[in-house]
């Protein structure tokens, strides 16, 4: 049955089928989640639609374009390109440390004059890209084996060392978690996720030392913030107090006084959810975040429903993806994880991150839209 479906001709879709094959309820979510985003960043602004609000829904109407375009455009493509495009954006990763912007003390950014971008972020499409067309070429069978396994783990090191050397401990984070996720989606044994972690923990004193001074002083704070309670604690702390006062039902829309007052440090992107928790309340941040889990349904459904390899990890890597963004900002302002600087995925404002999800999830579309095409052996070559 496989090799009949190898051999035979993909189908051909013309745009009005497309349209018709979009998931259209997964598109009004994750405008809804935006609209969040963008009251959140009103309320922020102390009721204005400048600086924040107006510029992240021209941005979201930006990415919709972008995100129409991707989900509309020919699989194939993606497929050929996926190697290539990771190689560009290696290249321009590699670029960063000797061309790159630096700002806060980190060198992450390059551009001219005012435009600019962070490769990285453009990375975590291509790695998702480019495993997910490693997974197509290669046989079922051959997955287990350790010559099989190089090659992806060095696609996902690479980028995770340069993320390290930028430095960004969060993008870093993002681009192991989204790799080793992706690995155990593809079928590699969770032998191999033991031996990981087992290596992992043997090196954490060689990886203590190498920290960046200002990386240590965030796990120190993250095991006791009171530590330094003006200082290096000081987000956190704030944050909690901004949580905790928000109670079950919030003190109302633009009523945050640890917001309202600037007691919270960066409201407008990392810190965003907790300002929303503050607002809105436990039931407002509930929502939010089961509008996040019903999007992480919707994605893992069109995962499920594509028939090839190609389309089926390309959604669950963007699924990924979208959960590792969550998952890290929320634990980040709750005091569950050390602050990396995560935004919150469609609500914190940023230009670049918001970008990156929204064509994240228009690839999600694509792999919907084209969940019944296959792959011809010759169109999945190695290289």
């Amino acid at each position: 049955m496989k090799m009949l479906f190898a051999d035979a001709a993909p189908p051909k879709l013309n745009l009005g089928k497309k349209l018709l094959l979009l998931n259209w309820p997964f598109l009004l979510l994750i405008t809804a989640i935006a609209l969040v985003g963008a009251a959140a960043l009103y309320s922020v602004a102390g009721g204005a639609l400048e600086p924040w609000a107006s510029r992240h829904v021209v941005r979201f109407c930006f990415g919709l374009a972008l995100l129409f375009a991707v989900a509309f455009s020919d699989i194939r493509w993606w497929l050929r390109g996926a190697y290539p495009l990771y190689l560009v954006a290696l290249l321009l990763m590699i670029a960063v440390p000797l061309i790159g912007v630096e700002s806060g003390g980190a060198r992450r950014w390059l551009g001219y004059g005012e435009f600019t971008f962070q490769p990285s972020e453009m990375m975590k499409i291509a790695l998702v890209l480019a495993l997910a067309r490693y997974y197509q070429w290669l046989p079922p069978e051959k997955v287990w084996r350790p010559d099989a396994l190089l090659p992806p783990v060095l696609m996902i090191g690479l980028p995770t060392l340069l993320a390290l050397a930028q430095p960004d401990l969060g993008t870093a984070a993002l681009f192991a978690v989204i790799g080793c996720g992706l690995l155990f989606l593809a079928g590699v044994s969770w032998l191999y996720f033991v031996a990981g972690i087992v290596g992992i923990v043997v090196a954490l004193p060689h990886a203590w030392e190498a920290l960046h001074d200002y990386q240590r002083e965030r796990v120190l704070t993250f095991i006791d913030p009171e530590r330094d309670p003006l200082g290096s604690g000081y987000h956190i702390l704030q944050s909690k107090i901004a949580i905790g006062s928000g109670g079950l039902a919030g003190k109302g829309f633009m009523q945050g006084t640890q917001a309202q007052l600037n007691f919270l440090p960066e409201k407008h992107t990392d810190f965003i959810f907790t300002m929303f928790a503050e607002e809105m309340g436990f039931i407002g941040a509930v929502a939010l975040l089961a509008l996040y889990l019903l999007a992480l349904l919707f994605i893992t459904y069109m995962a499920l429903r594509c028939r090839s390899t190609f389309a089926r990890l390309v959604a669950a890597g963007m699924g990924l993806c979208l959960f590792t963004y969550v998952f890290i900002n929320v634990a980040m302002v709750t005091g569950l994880v050390p602050v990396v600087g995560v935004p919150l995925p469609l609500v914190s404002y940023g230009g670049t991150s918001m970008l990156t999800m929204i064509v994240g999830l228009g690839f999600v579309l694509n792999a919907h839209v084209n969940r019944k095409v296959t792959f011809r052996p010759e169109e999945t070559g190695p290289l």
